[in-house]
């Protein structure tokens, strides 16, 4: 099943979030959640269906050692997974319900 991942504008800004956030708290750390949010994109693009629904069409996988969740929509009939948000766990989810409107 070859999946095309796509990314809702956003993520990037997530992603830079968490990015920045960890360099500051200590120096490497930045890369090392970054490594850890590519394995789990990687585990998504060949196991989507194997990451339960939680919201809606939602799914959502843990980053390993991290306090994010990867919130992502499967659409089966054209083969696409879209990466909603990276988000971290202590932040209102609501933020990120919006984006997939």
């Amino acid at each position: 099943m070859n999946y095309r991942v796509i990314y809702a504008p956003e993520v990037e800004t997530d992603l830079q979030e968490g990015i920045d956030w960890y360099n500051d708290k200590l120096p490497g750390l930045d890369a090392r959640f970054l490594q850890n949010v590519k394995e789990q994109l990687d585990y998504i693009e060949k196991n989507p269906s194997a990451v339960a629904i939680r919201y809606d069409e939602i799914r959502c996988v843990k980053v390993k050692a991290f306090p994010y969740l990867i919130h992502f929509k499967v659409e089966k009939e054209i083969k696409i997974i879209k990466v909603i948000a990276i988000f971290n766990t202590s932040r209102n989810p609501a933020i990120w319900i919006i984006r997939d409107k």
